[in-house]
C-alpha cells in the first residue's frame, strides 16, 4: 500500500512521495528481500529511495525543479481547483513544509559525463557539464 501511495504521490501534489517510499523499504527490508531489491533497484524510483536513504543528497538543479513544480501545482491547485479559504491555507502550509524539507536536504553534485540515457559525455570545459543526467 505504502508503494502504491508513494507512486501516486508523484502525480498528486498534496500527497507526499518520499515518506511512502521511505516506509515501504523499511517494510520491504525486514518482510521480503525480494520485494525490497525491487524497489531499491526500480529503473524509475530505485535511485531516488537510495539517495535518500544513504544520505547522499540531491542535486541542485533537481532541489530547484522539484520546489518549481512543486508551487506550480500548488498554485493552480489553489487557483482553480480549491474555493475554501481552509483548503487554501492548508495547501500553502504543505507547500511551505514540503520546500524547507527539500532545502534542508544536503547538496550533491550531479554526476559528471552521463546522460539520461546512460551515455557518457566529455565536458568542453574542464569542471562543467555539458549533459547533467537528472
Amino acid at each position: 500500500m505504502s508503494t502504491g501511495l508513494g507512486i501516486i504521490g508523484v502525480f498528486v501534489p498534496i500527497l507526499p512521495t518520499t515518506p511512502f517510499l521511505l516506509l515501504a523499504a523499511a517494510c520491504y527490508m525486514r518482510s521480503s528481500e525480494r520485494f525490497y531489491q525491487w524497489l531499491i533497484n526500480n529503473r524509475i524510483f530505485g535511485a531516488y529511495v537510495r539517495n535518500y536513504i544513504e544520505g547522499r543528497g540531491m542535486p541542485v538543479k533537481i532541489k530547484i525543479f522539484t520546489i518549481l513544480l512543486l508551487w506550480l501545482a500548488i498554485g493552480l491547485t489553489i487557483a482553480f481547483a480549491v474555493q475554501n479559504i481552509v483548503v487554501r491555507i492548508v495547501l500553502v502550509c504543505v507547500a511551505i513544509g514540503v520546500t524547507t524539507h527539500v532545502a534542508l536536504i544536503k547538496k550533491r553534485e550531479a554526476r559528471r559525463g552521463t546522460t539520461l540515457k546512460g551515455r557518457t559525455t566529455e565536458s568542453p570545459v574542464k569542471g562543467e557539464d555539458s549533459c547533467v543526467g537528472l
